[in-house]
């Protein structure tokens, strides 16, 4: 991993998508098991590396090897482990869990985890609401791995999987959404209701906000729920339409915002942007809500000068092991009084980043 790739450059999530100003990414991730083999929670003896060293052997045999990088998690540096984990491709405590792999693909689109609730799992990431660009790319990969691989299915139940709720497909599928309108005029109790009587689920992206049941700003995961109903087709139509009724709530509530309540609005965004203009250390979930503050006044039309792809790339600039990539592999002068403290040190790279990012700014 280079240090432009860690800073955000270059990454995949760093270009635009559809329905970029609500959706900001969208990931499909299929859930795979080797035939012959006891899911991971119950292997024996040598079962975990022997599972790890028949998918990294399909991998090496497959098309195009060269574009893919294979490792054992346990291989990982924990600052690397960190960088991947915000970066969702692996889970929090995987590098502990024995026989655990990954393998990524060059370009950071696909990645590939081996025994990590699943003996693989592969994921695809893509920016905007695209389901299917994420889920050809992910399809086409396990194809792939099926010329070598035996993956556990039944007649009945789909592919077999270590949760009951994965079986069928073994498809799941998510969008990080941003919703600072519904959220400002109290309106996701109603919204989200309704996503949940359509079998949606909805997570915090980054941590809780100050409200009860709201998210640090205002950005969301919108998952499905359950794989073993209906076709990846229809699992994924079902999705789609969801985040698409959410994003049509979104935009309606945007113009109420700036119809109703204008001199609020103007206020929040011209706070966030005094914050970034003039701070000298951000905490990481302060820098979360300014740039969540920034976006939504841009999609609100008081700000230009940056696109929702840079903010979308500025989210994941900012977080603690992409910051310590940097720091550690990059030279730097700080001032005297936090020369040797390396969490304030982060809090100026941080403040740094956001205030070239946003230097081109017109409010």
């Amino acid at each position: 991993m280079t240090e432009q790739t860690a800073a955000g450059t270059d990454a995949w999530y760093a270009y635009a998508g559809p329905e970029n100003d609500v959706v900001l990414s969208t990931r499909v991730r299929l859930a795979r098991n080797l035939a012959n083999f006891p899911f991971p929670t119950h292997f024996k003896l040598d079962d975990a590396e022997r599972v790890q060293s028949l998918v990294f052997d399909s991998f090496a045999h497959g098309q195009n090897p060269d574009r893919f990088q294979a490792l054992a998690t346990s291989d990982l540096d924990e600052l690397g482990a960190k960088i991947l984990t915000e970066r969702g491709v692996l889970t929090d405590g995987v590098q502990k869990a024995p026989g655990s792999g990954i393998v990524m693909r060059t370009d950071g689109k696909i990645a590939c985890t081996v025994n990590d609730g699943d003996h693989v799992r592969i994921s695809a990431f893509v920016p905007g609401l695209d389901g299917d660009a994420a889920y050809a790319l992910c399809h086409e990969l396990d194809a792939q791995l099926q010329q070598t691989l035996q993956f556990a299915a039944s007649y009945d139940f789909g592919f077999l999987t270590s949760r009951i709720t994965d079986c069928g497909s073994g498809m799941k599928v998510s969008m990080r959404v941003h919703l600072p309108s519904i959220s400002f005029n109290g309106k996701l109790a109603d919204c989200f209701k309704t996503l949940q009587e359509k079998g949606v689920d909805i997570a915090a992206c980054f941590g809780s906000g100050q409200g009860q049941g709201t998210s640090l700003g205002a950005y969301y995961q919108i998952s499905t729920r359950n794989s073993a109903v209906g076709s990846e087709f229809d699992q994924m139509a079902a999705i789609v339409a969801a985040v698409k009724y959410l994003a049509e709530c979104e935009r309606r509530e945007r113009e109420a915002v700036l119809q109703q309540r204008p001199t609020e609005l103007q206020d929040a965004v011209l706070r966030a942007y005094a914050l970034a203009k003039f701070s000298s250390l951000m905490p990481q979930r302060e820098s979360v809500d300014i740039i969540a503050k920034l976006k939504w006044g841009k999609d609100t039309g008081l700000v230009s000068g940056i696109a929702d792809s840079e903010l979308c790339a500025l989210l994941y600039r900012i977080q603690d092991g992409h910051l310590q990539f940097v720091l550690k592999n990059g030279t730097f002068h700080f001032p005297a009084d936090i020369a040797e403290d390396r969490a304030l040190q982060a809090q100026r790279l941080r403040a740094l980043i956001v205030q070239e990012a946003f230097e081109p700014l017109h409010v």
